[in-house]
């Protein structure tokens, strides 16, 4: 089952698991996987350059890029989920592995449902875009907040740190495990982080348990010299049989 639910994962444009399965721009070689349909659904990569971008975030990716040339580093493509709720096999997938959680979606809510780091226009909100490196188990997200996560007048929103640090340790927590879910996460904010400002998120896998990740990262600046966040956190990998 847990194949299963990795394959469908890898059909919603998740990468999962160091496995070779990937080039260097996160693609997955050979025959495309079965389509499920969603082809009017993901018209484009978000994780590739936008004009909202700034010179910083357009630079680090670049630098970035080049480090994937080698094989080292993967870009890990990111898609718009915007109408994913619309498709079959979206109910199908959660259906297939959370049977009775399956059962608590209601779907003229999932109608109207957004993820949430996708809600905004381009340059508003979450702009960010993540690589991996599985030799080493770390995974980077370059993350520039826009002007609709401002918290204190001038700086992001903790919480919308927050959901990018989230996001960037449980990437890495599905390189390595595949289906995961947070358990537990533990933020140390320094420093608030300015509003327009690029940020890189550097995770790093610690530790594993059984199910159980240890992944930690910190949030830095473009130039490494000012540490906005730390944290810590646990991932446990879901087993679908289990529902848990």
């Amino acid at each position: 089952m847990l194949r299963s639910c990795a394959a469908r994962l890898l059909a919603l444009g998740v990468p999962c698991g160091p496995s070779g399965c990937r080039d260097t721009l996160g693609r997955i070689p050979g025959p495309a996987p079965r389509s499920l349909g969603f082809e009017t659904v993901f018209p484009k990569d978000c994780s590739l350059p936008k004009p909202s971008w700034s010179k910083d975030m357009r630079l680090l990716f670049d630098q970035f890029m080049k480090k994937c040339e080698d094989g080292s580093w993967t870009l890990l493509p990111s898609y718009s989920y915007k109408r994913l709720q619309d498709a079959q096999d979206f109910i199908t997938f959660i259906h297939d592995c959370f049977p009775t959680t399956a059962k608590l979606v209601d779907k003229e809510q999932l109608s109207q449902a957004h993820i949430f780091t996708e809600s905004f226009k381009d340059g508003l909100g979450f702009e960010y875009v993540m690589f991996s490196n599985d030799v080493e188990k770390r995974t980077v997200c370059l993350f520039q907040g826009g002007p609709c996560l401002q918290g204190m007048p001038g700086f992001v929103h903790g919480g919308a740190v927050a959901t990018m640090i989230d996001a960037a340790l449980g990437m890495s927590a599905i390189r390595a495990k595949g289906l995961v879910m947070t358990a537990n996460l533990n933020i140390n904010f320094k420093r608030p982080v300015p509003l327009g400002s690029v940020v890189v998120i550097s995770t790093q896998l610690d530790n594993i348990e059984g199910r159980k990740l240890f992944i930690s990262c910190d949030v830095r600046s473009v130039d490494k010299n000012t540490l906005y966040s730390e944290a810590t956190s646990l991932f446990i990998q879901l087993d679908p049989e289990k529902n848990a």
